[in-house]
């Protein structure tokens, strides 16, 4: 069957690494209860936040990296690999797991202080740990902050026919993803939580950004080009926009809430995150395609010294994202256990993201010097 897809670029594109190291950052600081740093994250100023931007740039990057393997070397070969990116990336999840659980019991005990064993949902686990420790790794039992990896794995899991289909007919597959969003929200759908409740990230519901990501990857960003250029969708984006950020603002200004009709503040408040909401959906896809119109791939900046860091972190995105989930635990202690000043909320933020940067930073040099070929020495002739 032809390929109808539209296969990316060679060579890395920047924006990714870019808006990917910045997802990072912020999901860091957006855990870290009463901390005013995390007003600088995207999640007050409109519906979606970090975690769309996570998922989409996911999507795209799979897409990205391993499409032009299962076309050029077949389904076999580029499945392969991509389920062996799966299990790397469980591996990680894994270890996480277990260092995070070591981490919030350790404290929790030390301190003296109950209330981390039911904040971060690990009281059940220190009391019958087996049961707890075999749903964890069949993903079902999350402690509070580790939803994301979770999402991640079982889209990427389930991924390689999408990805083989979406080769063939990007819009169809589109489509039928769409349909499964549209069923699971009105169906009700979602996977099973342990010990009770349901997946906080819906992966029937969320699959939907991870998918319209790859097919934004192979032609999408293309067909939807015109339109995206188009006067029309710049006064429409700019006046959702706007009406996002008036709706986010009033869920923390009662002053801006009073003006605001009941019924219309409600549609949008509380922000349905689990099942994605379809105003939450499009303010994504708005942000989306105004990168597209402002940012191109070969945009000068993208090599600006104060965009590398964000950059080097989203190259070394999965050690950096398992960071950033410690070391938020790590700062919500320092400020439960401190005077919690704006202060020392500004110094763990910074420490944070520097800790994380300079991870990213070692991981490169470190894969780098893996990568590096041994000099031969050279041969020394022995007389006989």
């Amino acid at each position: 069957m032809k390929s109808l897809a539209t296969l990316p670029t060679k060579g890395r594109d920047l924006r990714l690494d870019l808006f990917r190291g910045v997802a990072n950052w912020g999901i860091f600081l957006d855990h870290i209860p009463n901390n005013i740093v995390n007003w600088v994250t995207t999640r007050n100023y409109g519906f979606s936040d970090a975690a769309d931007l996570f998922i989409f740039i996911s999507g795209y990057t799979v897409a990205f990296v391993f499409a032009r393997m299962m076309l050029e070397r077949g389904f076999i070969i580029g499945a392969s690999r991509l389920l062996k990116r799966v299990w790397q990336i469980y591996v990680a999840h894994v270890f996480l797991f277990v260092l995070y659980l070591a981490e919030i019991g350790y404290v929790a005990q030390s301190y003296g202080n109950s209330s981390f064993t039911d904040d971060f949902n690990i009281r059940g686990f220190l009391a019958n740990p087996a049961p707890f420790l075999f749903e964890g790794l069949m993903l079902r039992f999350k402690p509070v902050n580790m939803d994301v990896l979770p999402l991640y794995i079982v889209l990427m899991g389930v991924f390689p026919p999408i990805l083989w289909l979406m080769l063939r007919r990007p819009n169809m597959t589109l489509a039928a993803s769409a349909l499964l969003y549209l069923m699971a929200r009105y169906f009700g759908w979602n996977v099973a939580a342990y010990p009770t409740g349901v997946w906080y990230f819906n992966p029937f519901a969320w699959q939907f950004l991870f998918t319209f990501g790859a097919w934004f990857a192979l032609g999408g960003s293309a067909q939807a080009m015109p339109f995206i250029r188009s006067r029309t969708a710049l006064v429409l984006g700019i006046g959702y926009l706007l009406f996002a950020l008036v709706m986010t603002m009033a869920a923390r200004s009662d002053e801006l809430r009073a003006l605001i009709p009941p019924d219309i503040y409600g549609a949008f408040n509380p922000n349905d995150k689990t099942n994605l909401a379809p105003y939450r959906l499009l303010h994504f896809v708005v942000f989306a395609f105004f990168v597209v119109r402002l940012l191109p791939r070969d945009w000068p900046g993208l090599e600006w010294r104060m965009f590398r860091p964000a950059i080097k972190c989203g190259q070394q995105s999965l050690e950096v994202f398992c960071a950033g989930i410690f070391l938020s635990f790590a700062a919500h202690v320092v400020l439960v256990e401190s005077s919690g000043a704006t202060w020392i909320q500004i110094v763990v933020s910074i420490v944070g993201i520097l800790m994380m940067t300079a991870l990213a930073y070692y991981r490169s040099w470190s894969k780098n010097a893996d990568k590096a070929p041994a000099k031969s020495k050279p041969i020394v002739a022995v007389a006989g």
